[in-house]
């Protein structure tokens, strides 16, 4: 016994080409940028973590993921900053904590601190962060160049500072300094 498929309202005379242009109408909408999206300026989207009740923030273009500090091993013959090596999947990863390379106060590392794993060129490594407070997009504009209370290393490493002081770096300095390639070889 055959049974009759209702006609599909795609394919139904004039009333399916009607909603077939309806459909097709609804899909271009749902495809142009949102309006506030279309008048925007430049902006720079940015991982935004805290470190020693200041607020700092890195480009996501340089960030590849934000990892859960957990089974850090220290590494000897270091300098101070770098806190160890973390294990993410396989692959080793130095772990630097900017709070010493920036003479920042300490607090000590707890299992609530978070390592935002860091990528340029063919170097890797993680920064320490105690607290990720997540993704937002900074206009440019906005950026000043520096603060007169930030002085010394972190000036070297600034990208800009916001209104409300947060604190964009330059991960691409912070990567391309020598002092966090740790170039000492043992002999046996």
């Amino acid at each position: 016994m055959k049974t009759e498929q209702p006609p599909s309202a795609l394919t139904a005379g004039s009333n399916g080409s009607n909603e077939h242009q309806i459909l097709k109408a609804r899909a271009r909408a749902l495809a142009r940028p949102p309006e506030s999206l279309k008048h925007t300026e430049a902006a720079i989207e940015v991982v935004e973590f805290g470190l020693a009740q200041e607020r700092y923030a890195l480009p996501t273009a340089a960030v590849r993921e934000v990892f859960p500090l957990k089974d850090l091993t220290p590494l000897p013959c270091t300098p101070p900053f770098i806190v160890g090596v973390i294990n993410v999947r396989g692959q080793i990863l130095p772990v630097i904590d900017i709070k010493k390379f920036f003479d920042l106060p300490q607090q000590g590392i707890t299992d609530l601190h978070k390592v935002i794993i860091v990528h340029h060129d063919e170097m890797d490594l993680g920064i320490l962060a105690d607290v990720v407070f997540g993704v937002r997009a900074i206009p440019l504009n906005t950026l000043q160049p520096s603060l007169p209370t930030l002085t010394g290393i972190r000036e070297e490493y600034l990208r800009g500072v916001t209104a409300e002081r947060l604190v964009v770096l330059d991960v691409i300095k912070i990567l391309a300094d020598p002092r966090i390639i740790v170039q000492e070889e043992v002999e046996t």
